[in-house]
C-alpha cells in the first residue's frame, strides 16, 4: 500500500518485524485506527523462512515455546492452530561442549548426580547452591557473577556461559542479570536461592495443574509452524491488510501542536495522534535525535551482537553416525569459532526432503564481532571444522548457504534497567511517543508479542477513556 496524501491515523507504528506487526495486528483488532510502517518490501524482521535446494531455512528463530498465552491467543487469533508444528521427541536430546569434547545435557536431578557436562567438584559445587548466602546488594551484576556465585565457577564457565550463547549470543561477563533473566534474579530476592525458589515454585504449579519449569521460565515445549516461523508473519500480513505499509521508511519525525508528523523517504508524510517505535534501538535512535539529542543518544548505546547463519544439508548417509538430538552449544572458553549448531531437520523433519538432513551453525556473537565480515567460503569453512573436530565428520555437505544479521540480537550489559529507566523518563518529555521491541524487555519472540498485547490493551483503553 502507498499512502495518500495528507493521511492521518490515530497510531503509527514504526516497524514491521514481529513486535510492530503483532502491535498493528491487535490495536486494529480492537478497533483502533493504525498503520505499521515497514522500511523494507518484505516484513518480519529476522523471521524469515527460505527454500533453498529442498531445504526450509529459517534466517532467525527456529521455533519458540509455547508457554506464552499471548504468543497462542494471536496463533488463534490468525486461525493458525493447525499449521502449528511441535518438535519431535529428538529436541530433549542436547549436548554443550567441555574440554573439546560434546558432553550430554542431563534432563534430570539424578542425571546430572552422574554426568560428565562438569567434573565431580564442579557438580558438587552446583548442589551446595542452597547453602549460599542471598545477596542483599540491590545493584545490578552480571549473569556471569551471579552464577559463579551460586552455582560455581565452572557452572559459570561451562552452562551458563553455553546457555547466554544460545540465547543471546552475548558474553554473560557483561549481560545485566537483571535484564537478561529476571526471574534468576526474582528467585534468589523472594526465595533465598534458584533450587529453594525453583522448590517452592514446582510446589505452586503441581497445586494448580500447570507444566513444570526451570530458573529462567516456566516450563513450554518447542514449537513451529508446519510451512516455518514466517509462516506467522504470513499471517498477520494477511490481517493487517492495507493498515501494513510496505517501502515505508521513515526519514524525519517530527512534533506539530499535538500530533506527529512522520516523513517519509517515498511517499507523502503522514500525521498520527500517538508513535510507537517498535523498530530496533539502532533505528529509532536518529529519528528521535532531532527532538531529544539525550534521548537519541541512550537508545543508541543499547548494543547488539552480529550473527553469521550458516545452513547446511547434507545427505542422510553422510550424518547417520551422528545421535540425533537438538544440537549443541559452545561455551565461549571452547574457542571452537562457532557458537553452536541446531540440527533442524532432526527436531521438525518437515525442514529437508526424507533421506536429507538441515543444520544450522551460529558464528560470531557479542564476542567475535569481526567474524561477520568473513566471506562465505571462510564460514562455511569454520563450521566444518567444528563438525570434524566434535563429531568425527569429514563428508561434504550438498548444499550450504549463509545469512548474515550485522545488527542480530540486542544485548543488555549491565545497568541496563537503569538506562531504560532514563529513557522512560525522558519520553515523558515527549506524550504520545513510546517504544517497543526486542531492544528493551526481552529478545525472545513471545517476548515481543506478549508486550504487543499488553500495549494495544493499554493505547486502546485510553481511547477508550477520552472518548467517554
Amino acid at each position: 500500500m502507498s499512502i495518500a496524501r495528507g493521511e492521518r491515523t490515530r497510531i503509527a507504528v514504526v516497524g514491521g518485524g514481529i513486535a510492530g506487526l503483532a502491535l498493528g495486528f491487535e490495536l486494529v483488532r480492537r478497533g483502533a485506527n493504525a498503520r505499521v510502517l515497514e522500511a523494507g518490501a518484505r516484513p518480519g524482521g529476522n523471521i524469515r523462512s527460505e527454500h533453498r535446494g529442498g531445504y526450509l531455512c529459517e534466517w532467525g528463530p527456529n521455533g519458540f515455546l509455547d508457554n506464552e498465552p499471548a504468543t497462542l491467543r494471536l496463533v488463534d487469533a490468525l486461525g493458525l492452530r493447525d499449521e502449528l508444528a511441535p518438535a519431535s521427541a529428538a529436541a530433549q536430546t542436547r549436548w554443550i561442549v567441555r574440554g573439546g569434547r560434546l558432553r550430554s545435557l542431563p534432563t534430570s536431578p539424578a542425571r546430572f548426580l552422574t554426568s560428565d557436562v562438569l567434573s565431580l567438584s564442579g557438580r558438587l559445587r552446583v548442589l551446595c547452591e542452597w547453602a549460599q548466602r542471598t545477596r542483599r546488594d540491590p545493584s545490578d551484576e552480571s549473569v556471569w557473577d551471579f552464577a559463579r556465585r551460586r552455582i560455581g565457577r565452572e557452572a559459570a564457565d561451562v552452562l551458563v556461559d553455553g546457555m547466554v550463547t544460545g540465547i543471546f549470543a552475548g558474553d554473560p561477563r557483561r549481560l545485566s542479570l537483571e535484564a537478561a533473566f529476571p526471574r534468576m534474579r526474582a528467585l534468589e530476592r523472594e526465595h533465598g536461592g534458584l533450587f529453594r525458589g525453583m522448590r517452592a515454585q514446582s510446589a505452586a504449579r503441581r497445586a494448580s495443574g500447570a507444566a513444570p519449569g526451570g530458573p529462567l521460565g516456566p516450563g513450554g515445549t518447542l514449537t513451529s509452524f508446519r510451512g516455518g516461523m514466517e509462516t506467522l508473519v504470513q499471517g498477520l500480513t494477511r490481517a493487517l491488510g492495507s493498515n501494513l505499509v510496505l517501502n515505508g521508511r521513515v526519514a524525519r519525525l517530527d512534533r506539530q501542536g499535538a500530533n506527529w508528523r512522520l516523513e517519509l523517504e517515498n511517499g507523502a508524510p503522514m500525521e498520527a495522534e500517538q508513535v510507537v517505535l517498535a523498530c530496533p534501538s539502532w533505528y529509532a535512535a536518529p529519528l528521535v535525535r532531532a527532538l531529544d539529542h539525550e534521548l537519541g543518544d541512550w537508545l543508541e548505546a543499547i548494543p547488539s551482537a552480529p550473527v553469521a547463519v550458516v545452513c547446511v544439508g547434507w545427505n542422510e548417509p553422510d550424518v547417520q553416525a551422528v545421535p540425533h538430538g537438538f544440537g549443541f552449544l559452545v561455551p565461549g572458553r571452547e574457542r571452537l569459532g562457532v557458537l553452536g549448531t541446531l540440527y533442524d531437520s532432526w527436531v521438525f523433519p518437515e525442514r529437508s526432503a526424507p533421506g536429507t538432513v538441515l543444520w544450522r551453525t551460529m558464528i560470531g556473537g557479542a564476542r567475535e564481532r569481526g567474524a561477520i565480515d568473513l566471506d562465505d567460503g571462510a564460514l562455511v569453512e569454520r563450521a566444518l571444522r567444528a563438525y570434524a573436530k566434535l563429531l568425527g565428520l569429514h563428508a561434504t555437505p550438498h548444499m550450504t548457504a549463509v545469512v548474515r544479521h550485522v545488527k542480530g540480537i540486542p544485548q543488555y550489559p549491565v545497568g541496563h534497567v537503569e538506562r531504560l529507566g532514563r529513557i522512560e523518563d525522558r519520553l515523558q518529555r515527549h506524550p504520545g511517543l513510546l517504544l517497543a521491541g526486542n531492544s528493551y524487555r526481552g529478545v525472545a519472540m513471545n517476548s515481543c508479542i506478549k508486550e504487543a498485547e499488553t500495549l494495544a490493551a493499554r493505547l486502546t483503553a485510553d481511547t477508550a477513556k477520552e472518548i467517554s
